[in-house]
């Protein structure tokens, strides 16, 4: 195997390679870092899922019967509320009644405007009468009406699973106020994603706050995500302030460009920068009162299409299975320095381990199981 093109020093994460790469056994010989009595799960994506060919149904069963204790499920706000005056929930009735017979913990994202899982934005057509303005911050005085759809949607999806004894945290919004990937510009305010938590609180005393953030991995990365916040700060700066649960999201190699049988990628596996910002972020949560979770550790690829490719017998270079436990050791390296470090580590991509499955590669399950048991 040729290696990939490095264009500059060693911590240059610029690298050009083949997508498409062998999967070794290097995945059954990296030593596992035990997770410091930190609970380990999953992010379930019922669209995922369908997008790979999957059956969301028979998929959350399947991946259920995995010793994991925490799941996290998100309420789709369109799909909860496909026209005015409607709201059916029987979308996450289900998913939400099969962790519970498995005995998983739950974490619920209830959005509103964005939750976890492309699009990321499940706003009902309805509540938008024109699209959200680019370049400009969504605020509480310019989205009125969103706003209070919003909330009211928060609040219901909270009175209906409030009871529910395997809820353990409600999650609002997903990466609340960064902008929604490089597709658009616009931005949730600081003050729309304070009103959501209020509204959050307001309907559940009882159980924390939990607020995502993306980790930039790398230089250019951080210095984009830099400019493109630089009025009120990224997610992780506004979950800080808010949240009782920080979440962090850890994407260290992903995509950039695809010319012809080479792609382009930003690869941060050695790069300090996410792990100088993971510090000061945990050392002020901490010191807060707050709790710090690794919320989406990468686990499937970050290729330079929507949905990760699966090539028979070939592996894409943004995540071999060796990287399901890289990413997640790096992480917990990383929590070990700031005790009492994370409350979970949840990992990213469990339809696309099926997928593979289904095409004659368990190597990413077993990595995952690896961890399972050997983490404890």
């Amino acid at each position: 195997m040729r290696s990939p093109v490095r264009l500059a020093t060693v911590r240059n994460p610029v690298r050009v390679a083949r997508p498409e790469q062998p999967v070794s056994g290097r995945w059954a010989r990296i030593p596992v870092e035990p997770a410091g009595g930190a609970q380990l799960g999953i992010s379930f994506r019922p669209l995922q899922a369908e997008a790979l060919g999957l059956d969301p149904r028979a998929a959350l069963e399947e991946l259920l019967r995995y010793p994991f204790p925490v799941i996290r499920l998100a309420a789709y706000w369109d799909r909860i509320e496909p026209a005015p005056g409607t709201f059916d929930p029987s979308w996450l009735d289900w998913q939400v009644d099969a962790a519970e017979r498995a005995g998983k913990q739950i974490i619920i994202c209830v959005g509103a405007v964005k939750a976890f899982g492309y699009p990321e934005f499940f706003v009902p057509a309805h509540h938008l009468p024109a699209p959200l303005p680019e370049g400009r911050l969504v605020t509480p005085d310019s989205h009125r009406p969103l706003l209070d759809a919003g909330t009211g949607f928060i609040t219901r999806i909270i009175s209906r699973y409030a009871a529910r004894g395997q809820v353990i945290a409600w999650q609002v919004e997903h990466e609340a106020t960064d902008p929604l990937g490089m597709e658009h510009s616009w931005r949730l305010s600081a003050g729309f994603a304070a009103a959501e938590v209020a509204a959050a609180r307001a309907a559940d005393p009882s159980r924390p706050v939990l607020l995502n953030g993306f980790l930039c991995a790398t230089a250019p990365v951080a210095a984009a995500q830099w400019w493109r916040t630089r009025d009120q700060g990224d997610s992780l700066v506004v979950a800080s302030r808010l949240a009782d649960i920080v979440g962090i999201d850890y994407y260290p190699r992903h995509a950039l460009l695809a010319r012809g049988s080479r792609t382009l990628y930003l690869d941060g596996t050695a790069s300090p920068v996410p792990s100088r910002r993971y510090r000061k972020l945990a050392e002020r949560a901490l010191a807060g009162g707050k709790q710090v979770m690794i919320s989406e550790i990468q686990a499937e690829p970050w290729e330079a299409v929507t949905v990760p490719p699966s090539p028979p017998g070939r592996g894409m270079y943004s995540c071999l299975p060796e990287h399901l436990i890289g990413n997640y050791n790096r992480c917990v390296r990383w929590s070990r320095r700031t005790p009492p470090g994370a409350s979970a580590y949840l990992f990213w991509g469990a339809e696309y381990w099926l997928l593979r499955a289904s095409q004659g590669d368990s190597t990413y399950l077993h990595a995952f199981g690896r961890i399972l048991d050997e983490a404890s």
